[in-house]
């Protein structure tokens, strides 16, 4: 395939945006090339400006589970464009998909809309400290919160000493309160809590993890989270960014029956406009402003072209009682076919998957961390990435990150892909 126009394109972004790109991975530096630019997309494909038709399994980062351009989406925001586009004032729609998102996940009395995932993680632990009036925080590595400077901390010289910005600009007194703990690891998060009584605001996690590859918690892992949280005083917040309203119609809270004390959405919620919200019990959410101490503000906060978005988005998922289903059984079908082709061609691998997430690692060693994460052969990766693309499937540019399946897919489109890979390694 040809990428002239994308690689064009990246030339004269790289002199007005700093690296070219407005984040991080779009860069392709953990897989090296020009990133791909792209112009349209509708369903499952993404078309790019050098006309190249690409089987996306990034779908903008997970928002996507009924495929680009869902026309009842595209739909309900042009129509609300026409009404304006944002007011800095209530709107009804703000109450109606606040009713209906509160309907949906167990154990949520109240929600509040903010304009990504990282404000929603910011605020929900802002909201932690201010209800628990505790400082610290415990978060896991490898584990992605957003660009906040208390989620750009990593691991000290032990498992219970203070996290160390890994970040300049991210401050040594806000890394003092991060405390760094090992997912699925219980007996680390134990000792954490254990070494700092009452100090301990929340433990905040994925409860699948999604940048560090696709990592399902193990057995019991979320359920002693929930019994140690309940044991210390400390709230539990999952981070369902990713996992909301994509592997349940309750998110991981209902897949897992493990109740979180707050949570935090993004991605789906916004039908792929800017969005985020964090929710919880009303004796905890009724702490923010205006009627409780803890402030948090937005002018775009409620926007009215992303409350149509993701309104029309979980009314489509609540009408669709088989979507669920659906997405598993292609992520089952994908999961069998590049593991059958991975066999034949005796390559060292691993697949992680849960509902509609999977991930592929270049290591026959099990993945449950982050550090068993970097097993994989990034070299091999590499390979496997640029593969892909050449044959026209388009998947994350890092193999720290897990794929996303669309209900957009059809098995002609799992097919190939499986064929793809097949390609790859012949």
């Amino acid at each position: 395939m040809l990428y002239q126009r994308s690689s064009q394109l990246f030339a004269e972004a790289e002199k007005v945006i700093p690296g070219g790109v407005n984040s991080p991975v779009r860069a392709f530096k953990s897989v090296g090339g020009t990133p791909i630019y792209v112009k349209e997309a509708k369903g499952a494909y993404l078309y790019d400006e050098d006309g190249n038709r690409l089987i996306d399994y990034i779908n903008s980062w997970g928002p996507m589970i009924l495929g680009h351009a869902y026309q009842p989406v595209v739909d309900a925001v042009v129509e609300k464009a026409k009404l304006g586009t944002s007011f800095g004032m209530p709107t009804e729609i703000e109450t109606q998909i606040a009713a209906l998102a509160v309907s949906m996940v167990p154990n949520v009395d109240k929600i509040r809309f903010v304009n990504s995932g990282t404000e929603a993680c910011m605020s929900a632990v802002r909201l932690a400290r201010g209800f628990t009036k505790r400082e610290k925080i415990i978060k896991f590595k490898g584990c992605y919160h957003g660009h906040s400077d208390s989620f750009l901390i990593q691991a000290g010289s032990g498992a219970v000493t203070f996290g160390s910005p890994n970040s300049p600009g991210v401050t040594q007194g806000t890394a003092k309160d991060t405390l760094l703990a090992t997912y699925n690891d219980l007996e680390n998060v134990k000792m954490i809590l254990e070494s700092n009584p009452g100090e301990v605001a929340a433990i905040i996690i994925e409860p699948v993890a999604g940048n560090m590859g696709c990592i399902p918690p193990q057995e019991g892992f979320l359920q002693g989270l929930r019994s140690l949280c309940d044991e210390h005083g400390t709230l539990l917040i999952f981070d369902e960014v990713m996992t909301g309203f994509r592997l349940a119609r309750g998110g991981a809270q209902e897949l897992f029956g493990v109740n979180a004390d707050l949570v935090t959405f993004g991605k789906v919620i916004g039908g792929g406009l800017p969005v985020g919200a964090f929710a919880g019990r009303a004796e905890i959410m009724d702490y923010l402003a205006p009627v409780g101490p803890v402030y948090q503000a937005g002018t775009l906060s409620g926007n009215p072209l992303a409350m149509a978005a993701g309104l029309t988005m979980l009314q489509e998922i609540e009408r669709d009682k088989n979507l669920f289903k659906r997405l598993d059984e292609k992520t089952a079908y994908l999961e069998k076919g590049i593991r059958k082709v991975l066999e034949e061609k005796q390559v060292p691998f691993t697949i992680n998957k849960i509902g509609s997430m999977i991930s592929v690692f270049f290591d026959i060693r099990e993945v449950v961390d982050f550090d068993t994460a970097g097993y994989g052969n990034n070299e091999t990766f590499k390979k496997f990435f640029h593969g892909l693309l050449a044959n026209g499937v388009y998947i994350a540019p890092s193999s720290y990150e897990t794929w996303f399946i669309t209900d957009a897919l059809t098995y002609d489109d799992l097919d190939f892909t499986i064929g793809a890979v097949d390609k790859v390694f012949s």
